[in-house]
């Protein structure tokens, strides 16, 4: 990373496995903007969502586009996006708009993951489709920019991790 433009960073990995939490821990010790990739999506998806239905390609583009441009629009302010982003191509749609973006890739254990989205409240993920993203799940390969990030600690040790990850860059 070079030290005359702020990280741009794209917090990744399943659901409940602490990407908003993690995320906005990030950006305030980094001093940059934080977006919850959440909010982009269109009521629809969110309808689809909360019914416990996965989302397909076809849902996904239009939120997407809207990671991308955001991504696109921080690109020399720096920025803090979370976003599942379990398939290389649709990293490869964010670094299109971004070239520069760092994904940091938060990885647990499936047992792990549902335990906490079993213990967390008033969020949209039906824990039965925890399966179908970690089918999803591409891990990063070696040629794109990131790291993969434990979360066994607490999301202050996450987060801490995440940071070094970003400044060591």
């Amino acid at each position: 990373m070079s030290h005359d433009s702020a990280p741009l960073v794209v917090v990744m990995g399943v659901s409940g496995s602490g990407k908003t939490t993690v995320g906005r821990l990030l950006a305030r010790r980094l001093g940059v903007p934080y977006a919850e990739g959440d909010d982009f999506h269109p009521a629809a998806n969110v309808e689809k969502m909360r019914a416990g239905h996965p989302l397909d390609d076809t849902d996904r583009r239009p939120w997407l586009e809207e990671i991308a441009r955001w991504l696109a629009g921080h690109a020399d302010s720096g920025g803090v996006v979370t976003c599942s982003a379990l398939k290389r191509r649709y990293r490869d749609r964010l670094v299109s708009a971004a070239p520069r973006t760092l994904f940091l890739h938060l990885d647990g254990s499936p047992e792990l993951i549902a335990e906490r989205i079993t213990a967390r409240q008033g969020h949209f993920m039906a824990p039965q489709l925890l399966r179908t993203q970690f089918a999803d799940l591409e891990p990063m390969g070696e040629d794109e920019a990131g790291a993969a990030i434990p979360i066994d600690g607490t999301p202050e040790e996450t987060a801490a991790l995440a940071y070094a990850a970003v400044t060591s860059a």
